[in-house]
């Protein structure tokens, strides 16, 4: 057996530097010297890669915001139109995803043709508070004034991106009457600063938001301020619990991953605006010999099963507070949507 001395991989080839030529040193150098131009004509121009899953960078450049609302507009008016989900499945998420969908189902359900009633929405005046962060996923907030409701009413989107191959969608919104619009803290440059799921200098942990509203809408406690969202909504279902010949029940659960995931900006005092997500059942059991009817033509479109003695409501809410630095958080909006319904 003879010993292999055939190995010629990279590895093992070597070129002595006392045999190299006088031409192979002076085209070494040249194509250093090349190589060094083009890295200064790449910083030069701006092209340079930079990699946002290390880098701390805005979120969005502007005019890719104002483009997504754009986008966002179009798909949404054409689902609304159409009654179909499709059109704008790709341009909204989370928490508004489940209320726009739950809305366009029902709406399909009672009108196959489309919406008779369709009004297009229009948001105009937009402006955009874009945080600086690094990785995935990034986000910013959309400022706006709408052609519904209230004229001076200011409607606050959050747009949200997965990852490089992913487009913006919608996934928070709230409608704030002007005094109630936080002022941000930005950077010299105009870029506003996030708050991390995890940042333990506010009230409330942002990650914790869903999980401790659900336990307040349960038992109570001094975490929130009093308002309809809070107090005010207690005493109602409390009020409405037991009625002759009616039992209502309720169960609430946070929703904080993924697309549900909270999303907060620093304000200016120190707090900060969070977007959260809760999703609430109601059940309805009447006595018997007083048998339930879904009369409601948005609950009747979702609902499974046959209404005998009980029905239960399924509605996901997105919710924004502000969270201080001490003190109790205090809601600025609640939005919620019916997203399913069962009889029993």
């Amino acid at each position: 057996m003879s010993r292999d001395h055939g190995d010629r991989s990279p590895r093992t080839l070597r070129s002595p530097r006392p045999g190299r030529t006088r031409r192979a040193r002076a085209a070494a150098r040249c194509a250093r010297a090349t190589a060094a131009a083009l890295a200064v004509a790449a910083v030069a121009s701006g092209c340079v890669v930079v990699h946002g899953e290390r880098e701390v960078v805005p979120t969005a450049a502007r005019s890719e915001a104002a483009r997504a609302l754009r986008d966002f507009l179009a798909a949404y008016n054409e689902a609304d139109r159409t009654y179909d989900r499709s059109k704008d499945a790709d341009r909204v998420t989370g928490a508004l995803g489940d209320i726009d969908g739950g809305k366009v189902a029902a709406g399909h359900r009672n009108n196959p043709g489309g919406n008779p009633g369709h009004t297009p929405l229009k948001l105009t005046d937009a402006t955009f508070t874009i945080p600086r962060k690094a990785g995935w996923p990034r986000w910013f907030l959309a400022d706006a004034h709408a052609n519904k409701g209230s004229a001076d009413a200011h409607w606050l989107l959050v747009f949200t991106r997965s990852g490089p191959d992913k487009v913006w969608a919608a996934s928070y919104l709230t409608i704030l009457a002007p005094g109630d619009v936080p002022t941000f803290k930005k950077d010299a440059d105009g870029w506003a600063e996030p708050v991390s799921a995890d940042d333990a200098t506010l009230a409330v942990r942002p990650d914790t938001l869903g999980a401790t509203y659900t336990r307040y809408l349960r038992s109570g406690g001094d975490t929130f301020a009093d308002g309809p969202h809070t107090s005010g909504w207690r005493a109602t279902r409390q009020r409405n619990g037991s009625r002759p010949g009616l039992v209502r029940q309720y169960v609430d659960e946070p929703l904080a991953g993924g697309a549900y995931a909270p999303v907060g900006l620093r304000t200016a005092d120190g707090g900060a605006l969070v977007f959260f997500t809760t999703r609430h059942y109601q059940k309805e059991t009447a006595s018997q010999g007083s048998p339930r009817d879904a009369a409601n033509p948005t609950v009747k479109a979702l609902l499974t099963g046959d209404v005998h003695q009980s029905l239960t409501l399924q509605t996901v809410s997105n919710e924004a507070v502000l969270d201080p630095e001490r003190g109790k958080v205090r809601f600025l909006s609640r939005i919620e949507g019916l997203t399913g319904a069962k009889g029993e």
